[in-house]
């Protein structure tokens, strides 16, 4: 989960960006959440993530509605200077009860060389061990099978990052979905040029605009997209959620 200030502007988009072109088709999403979440957030299932979700994992897709429906992000927030963590990441873990643990995944792998005809008389040619096949990977949020990750305002690459734990979680049969949440499409430079200027630490306005705080180069949900149409997730299903501006309130 990361929420860092960025000093370039929206306004110098790369061009790699989506508004997801191989995601489901919409009823997938219309029929697992209410009309009130779907006006508060941007949704995007890839590999039917939000039927799996649902139907496989009832306690784990009420704890994520129930987190969205609690999701009270303010003006002030967003105004607020950057930091490793945030406000509105502080706000999102309050939103997930102890049994949603940040997870670290390790694994080695066992490799067996078989004789192709392997009988009594052929047997293994050669076995290894590679220590440290998989490390290192985190998640924000796993509960069972299910993981979920924040990112509101770091780098982009760090999409890359998560899309790569998500799959090799899920290749390792440790996950069977996972979640992303992040700045929607609609939460875009236009609707930050309209918040003035970031907050300081005292709570006064300081001299920068707060739109600069979200560059081209940050983590939204164009970025996102782009990466799950170019199958970043491997095989993994991925549940992709836009906080748009119907989510936050004046402070």
């Amino acid at each position: 989960m990361s929420e860092t200030s960025s000093t370039g502007s929206t306004d110098e988009d790369d061009g790699l960006v989506s508004t997801g072109k191989i995601a489901d088709d919409p009823v997938v999403v219309e029929r697992n959440f209410d009309p009130d979440l779907c006006e508060k957030f941007e949704f995007y299932s890839y590999r039917n993530a939000a039927d799996i979700l649902s139907n496989s994992f009832p306690e784990q897709f009420h704890d994520i509605v129930s987190a969205l429906h609690g999701m009270d992000i303010t003006e002030e927030m967003i105004r607020s200077p950057g930091g490793s963590k945030g406000p509105i990441a502080k706000h999102v873990d309050t939103l997930f009860r102890d049994d949603w643990i940040e997870t670290r995944i390790t694994a080695d792998l066992h490799v067996k060389l078989l004789h192709a005809k392997r009988t009594k008389d052929h047997p293994i040619l050669r076995e290894y061990c590679r220590e440290g096949y998989l490390d290192g990977h985190r998640i924000d949020f796993v509960k069972g099978r299910v993981a979920l990750d924040l990112e509101w305002n770091s780098k982009d690459q760090t999409y890359d990052r998560d899309l790569y734990a998500f799959s090799a979680f899920y290749d390792a049969g440790a996950i069977d979905v996972g979640i992303i949440i992040t700045r929607g499409l609609s939460l875009d430079n236009h609707y930050f040029r309209t918040l003035g200027k970031v907050l300081q630490k005292d709570g006064s306005e300081g001299p920068e605009d707060v739109y600069k705080k979200f560059g081209a180069s940050t983590t939204w949900m164009g970025k996102l997209l782009y990466r799950l149409d170019a199958g970043r997730n491997g095989g993994c299903p991925v549940l992709a959620i836009g906080i748009t501006p119907n989510c936050v309130r004046k402070a």
